[in-house]
């Protein structure tokens, strides 16, 4: 099972966007998918066609149940979505009540971790959609995950959230016997738009050895498939932002091919 986080300290950037259409092209390969929203306002559980605020059981149920009855609390959670090899662990409104209720109880930041150990035989990829401030949510997805994808939109104050991002990232590592393979994403790029060309040229100049070398265009069709409830390569598998994701998508799994052979 492999595990990729995509998450940043400023909304709007792509995240959930980022999860769905890498979530529909493996999918697309045959490939078993879970998605995870970590997200109390719950877009992605949105666009699935479920609702954040009247679900019985989510990811806010891990965290209360999982102790007890984790079989049950993890089989009573996973939904299967419209999309063919695609479930999802959908988001509660509850969940941004976490953080006052834990408080400092050990253990749980390895809630998401535990769960997914439950699920290692059923799934071949797991991607968790973060939420944009630090908490429990984030720092169980941060630990879970074995890679870090960070989406930033090419435009000059997303800068200041990917600083955050990477600082979070630093506090994280410190816990780590390894620190964690992260690759910044440039995102919703207008080649048209003096600011948004400077600011790619400013993170390849800033982060050249962390940042993946192609964008994600500014692509209306994305805001078409959301609407629909769909993923963008399901809806239009030759879009520019389809295309786009899959050559992020080929770029991950080829160095995760290349980490595989060298391990």
């Amino acid at each position: 099972m492999t595990v990729w986080a995509i998450a940043n300290q400023k909304g709007g950037v792509g995240k959930t966007t980022t999860v769905m259409t890498l979530a529909s092209l493996l999918a697309q390969q045959g490939k078993p998918t879970l998605v995870l929203d970590m997200d109390p306002h719950g877009s992605m559980t949105t666009c699935f066609g479920f609702d954040p605020d009247t679900l019985d059981h989510s990811i806010y149920t891990l965290f209360q149940k999982l102790d007890e009855s984790p079989n049950s609390a993890i089989f009573q959670t996973l939904k299967k979505t419209s999309q063919e090899n695609i479930y999802l662990l959908p988001a509660a409104t509850a969940m941004a009540t976490l953080d006052r209720q834990l408080g400092v109880q050990s253990g749980k930041g390895l809630v998401i971790r535990k769960t997914l150990a439950h699920l290692s035989d059923r799934f071949e990829h797991v991607l968790i959609d973060c939420p944009p401030m630090l908490g429990v949510l984030m720092i169980n997805a941060l630990a879970a995950c074995d890679q870090l994808l960070i989406p930033v939109q090419t435009e000059f104050l997303a800068l200041k959230g990917l600083e955050h991002m990477l600082h979070t990232l630093t506090m994280i590592n410190h816990s780590r016997s390894q620190p964690l393979p992260h690759l910044i994403i440039p995102t919703m790029f207008d080649r048209r738009t003096r600011a948004s060309t400077q600011t790619l040229r400013m993170l390849r100049e800033q982060y050249p050895d962390q940042i993946w070398q192609g964008m994600i265009p500014v692509d209306t069709q994305f805001r078409d498939a959301s609407k629909a409830g769909t993923p963008l390569p399901a809806l239009n598998p030759q879009a520019k932002g389809t295309l786009a994701y899959a050559e992020l998508l080929q770029a991950l799994l080829t160095k995760q091919q290349a980490d595989l052979s060298h391990a």
